[in-house]
């Protein structure tokens, strides 16, 4: 039982911030630090009914395929693009094209009929989104200061009259992170609510005419904080220990190949010494029998009778 269901059935208010789509459980599984932000990530779809999904920053896609997921199961006509150059940076680390190759093959085999990659810097597809026409909006890009308020006030005339944008890693204060300092300085003009762990999330209602749903969130979270903190944090806290699991599945099985690569590999190993050792034996018995051959020679009549005339022309060789 997870430890805010007596606080659930004792206050209304969780129907504000509750709903069946927060047990939901994300298909696609990565490495991601967002592990324990997609019941919330899939409630908020929920809430919000997106027309418009923007994610600038995806990286693996684990918030990103949350969010189509949601939109999938909801049956939402809903547009979704990702931004990201799918190279990396001095933040998140340089990376191949097999990242971007995996997040694509998904894409494409999921989500191709409603979503978009976009790549390149976010700034290069501002032309390609529409101003007025992005219900939610997460910026998860590079976390310095300047990047974030640069990609907020960038993205800002996009947002709809209903949006909602969501801010990855507001609890992060480690050298180069500046999205704390910028949360502090935009989470009272607009209606607001941070959640703390994973990192922090920062839910920001930037729309003048957000959904009911979403202003009944923001009342409601105002009232009880700690219950609606604590609620997503256990079920984040699911989410991370099925990650564990996942990758536990994954690193046995990659174990279990490379034990059966290992035999194999024994197997043509023995193999090829067993060859080795039928040639080895071959070339040695073809050696004896050369040896034999020498010594019948040697002790062959004419072998002697020849003797005194091969040391004779030894000698006389120059």
């Amino acid at each position: 039982m997870n430890n805010f269901a007596d606080a659930k059935s004792s206050t209304n208010s969780s129907e504000a911030w509750l709903r069946a789509s927060s047990y939901w459980k994300p298909t696609h599984i990565t490495t991601s630090a967002w592990l324990g932000h997609a019941p919330f990530a899939f409630w908020l779809v929920d809430a919000v009914r997106p027309r418009s999904i923007v994610e600038l920053g995806t990286h693996f896609g684990f918030s990103y395929f949350v969010f189509c997921e949601a939109a999938h199961r909801l049956n939402l006509e809903t547009r979704a693009y990702a931004l990201d150059t799918w190279q990396g940076d001095d933040q998140a680390g340089i990376y191949g094209e097999e990242v971007f190759d995996s997040v694509a093959a998904i894409n494409n085999s999921e989500y191709s009929s409603f979503s978009t990659l976009l790549r390149g810097l976010f700034d290069d597809s501002l032309p390609s989104i529409a101003d007025g026409s992005v219900d939610l909006l997460h910026i998860d890009g590079r976390h310095g200061y300047e990047d974030i308020t640069h990609d907020f006030e960038a993205w800002l005339p996009k947002m709809s009259s209903r949006g909602v944008v969501i801010f990855h890693d507001i609890a992060e204060r480690q050298d180069g992170f500046g999205v704390w300092k910028f949360w502090e300085e935009v989470e009272d003009q607009y209606p607001s609510f941070a959640f703390e762990h994973s990192h922090g999330l920062g839910v920001l209602g930037v729309g003048k005419i957000l959904p009911p749903t979403v202003e009944a969130f923001f009342a409601a979270a105002a009232e009880s904080p700690e219950q609606v903190r604590a609620a997503y944090e256990s079920l984040g806290l699911e989410i991370e220990r099925l990650a564990e699991l996942h990758h536990s599945a994954q690193n046995a099985e990659a174990l279990a190949m490379n034990v059966a690569a290992s035999d194999e590999a024994l197997r043509q190993a023995q193999a090829e010494l067993r060859e080795a050792r039928a040639r080895f034996e071959s070339a040695e018995a073809d050696t004896v029998g050369l040896r034999q051959q020498l010594l019948e020679l040697q002790t062959s009549t004419s072998w002697t009778l020849t003797r005194p005339f091969r040391a004779i022309s030894a000698r006389l060789k120059p």
